[in-house]
């Protein structure tokens, strides 16, 4: 069974996931071109990893925000216009989506943090549910795509998204593991494992996130969808929504500092936004930069993640001749570290809920005490997109065009 796209004209391309700004940059120009009508027809096919002409495979760049939204909606919007980008402009909005529902429901997050461990402790006690998750995370299910799937994960920190969505709808329905587990094999291979993205997106698929709501993997989907390199046999078909007892009322958006940085200070760099010299109106005094890839999960983290965070940092602190450092305790660092270039003042890119902001909310009490100022910029694009993540991806869908025009991307 084949979908016709084996015809394609394009030749193959394997990306490779460099750590550094100007291999994010490169790898928009290479695929901008495709961001039209091309991406429309064909983004859903995963062709495999040595074909990855469908997909802008950006992610990597975007979640560590070497490579920013803005910069890539600039040049979309420049080779083709709204109207005929329009379906890969949404997918771009869905980060902000993600990011912004979750910080206004943070228990979610505090909540999957706890069930996991929950999850982790029941695997030492029963021998049926641990059997399948070992064979699950080796690969050895002996479901063809999912175990292909998860071999290509823990390989190249990297799946395509409907894949993803395959692998979550398996582990769940068809496996019968805890959802969370799932995610915390995500959260430690994948190169662009975000809290938000990922916890949701797992959320969804098991009809926590949109109540009632489930993806179901179909071997007639897969078959079409991998253009018949699959024809997966046993899974489930049927996906009974999960149920969960807790509640998780949102909370207002942290207000924006209005006020002016006239103060010499010290830039802190995370995870979150490696391009934060570009989110401060003056140069700083000096730069440091923190790094909360350990914190994703209990469990050891995958070496293509954990390497590309490292080495993405470090690549972002050159231009300072500086590189990044590892705690679990951050007020240390930073309240000697401004000492040293003598400021009591640190400006940082606001972090989103995740290990990251664990950490700075942490040693915001410890920095005040040493008569040190934490102050915390929100990128206007996030400003502009995070408040209409209320409910579902449409209440932000509908805004798009009117959050481009106010961020100047189109007049």
């Amino acid at each position: 069974m084949t979908s016709g796209f084996e015809q394609l004209n394009d030749p193959p391309e394997q990306v490779r996931f460099e750590p550094a700004r100007k291999a994010g940059l490169a790898r928009l120009e290479q695929f901008v071109s495709r961001t039209g009508r091309h991406y429309a027809r064909t983004r859903n096919y995963d062709f495999g990893a040595d074909r990855r002409n469908n997909v802008s495979v950006l992610s990597p760049w975007l979640r560590h925000r070497l490579v920013t939204e803005e910069e890539v909606l600039f040049r979309v919007l420049a080779a083709h216009g709204e109207k005929a980008a329009e379906k890969f402009i949404q997918e771009v909005f869905w980060r902000p989506y993600f990011k912004g529902w979750l910080e206004q429901r943070p228990s979610v997050w505090i909540n999957y943090q706890r069930n996991l461990l929950a999850c982790l402790k029941r695997l030492e006690g029963d021998d049926a549910l641990n059997t399948t998750y070992q064979n699950a995370i080796s690969g050895s299910t002996g479901i063809d795509c999912f175990d292909h799937w998860m071999k290509e994960l823990t390989a190249t920190g990297y799946i395509h998204n409907h894949a993803r969505m395959w692998v979550a709808s398996i582990w769940i329905f068809t496996l019968r593991l805890p959802w969370e587990l799932g995610a915390d094999v995500f959260m430690r291979h994948l190169v662009d494992g975000d809290p938000a993205s990922n916890t949701l997106s797992w959320r969804w698929v098991a009809g926590l996130h949109t109540k009632g709501k489930t993806y179901l993997a179909r071997p007639d989907n897969i078959a079409k969808y991998t253009n018949g390199r699959f024809q997966p046999q046993g899974l489930a078909d049927i996906a009974e929504p999960l149920v969960e007892t807790e509640q998780h009322p949102r909370v207002a958006l942290h207000a924006r500092s209005n006020q002016p940085l006239t103060q010499p200070y010290l830039l802190l760099i995370t995870e979150e936004d490696m391009e934060a010299a570009n989110t401060v109106p003056c140069p700083p005094v000096d730069v440091i930069g923190l790094t909360a890839t350990h914190g994703r999960s209990p469990g050891q983290i995958g070496d293509v993640a954990s390497s590309f965070a490292k080495d993405a940092m470090d690549s972002a602190l050159l231009p300072f001749g500086k590189v990044g450092e590892a705690h679990e305790d951050w007020a240390e660092p930073l309240i000697r570290a401004a000492k040293d270039c003598n400021v009591n003042t640190i400006v940082t890119p606001y972090c989103p809920v995740g290990p990251a902001r664990a950490r700075l909310d942490a040693a915001e009490p410890k920095l005040r005490a040493a008569g040190i100022h934490l102050h915390r910029i929100l990128r206007p694009y996030d400003a502009r997109s995070w408040p209409h993540a209320k409910a579902g991806f449409f209440g932000l869908k509908k805004k798009i065009p009117s959050i481009l025009r106010d961020l100047d991307l189109v007049r």
